[in-house]
């Protein structure tokens, strides 16, 4: 999961606009509105980390972004096991990113996960008005039996 969570995070961070002129506009702080991730098979859609996850996302001029995304209802773990569960349910990094047509690609500085460090993340966005979304690629998901899974994150502009 946490693999998927990083990838959905970096996939959020990267985003870049298609068009020159949609730089300006996608700078800024975003809320996270919802996180899905779609079956390819199917095309079923669930909630991943609950129906009302918690996250932000900041893209600057400077290509700098960060994220963090989190589930639902966590609570403050107070042992070894909970600390560990608290750890599935979050997801975070940084890093600097640009834009290449309707992708955009995060070179990963720090992150939650040390596997996601140097790593490119790469995802595509959709930009309409005060709203973004970050679609990931299509990959193997081991909490979903390796069924090739999509993530989609919705989010909407700070204002």
């Amino acid at each position: 999961m946490r693999k998927f969570l990083l990838g959905l995070t970096v996939a959020v961070l990267a985003a870049k606009p298609a068009a020159a002129d949609d730089s300006d506009r996608l700078y800024g702080a975003w809320k996270l509105v919802s996180l899905v991730i779609e079956d390819a098979e199917t095309k079923q859609k669930k909630p991943l980390l609950g129906e009302h996850p918690k996250g932000y996302l900041i893209l600057l001029p400077s290509g700098r972004m960060s994220a963090i995304v989190t589930a639902e209802g966590r609570t403050t773990p107070r042992n070894d096991a909970e600390r560990a569960a608290a750890f599935q349910s979050i997801f975070a990094y940084s890093g600097k990113f640009r834009l290449e047509g309707d992708k955009f690609i995060t070179k990963v500085d720090a992150a939650w996960n040390e596997a996601w460090v140097g790593t490119d993340q790469i995802r595509t966005y959709k930009l309409a008005g005060d709203k973004l979304d970050i679609v990931s690629m299509t990959q193997p998901n081991v909490n979903f039996g390796n069924r090739m899974m999509t993530a989609i994150l919705s989010w909407e502009r700070e204002n």
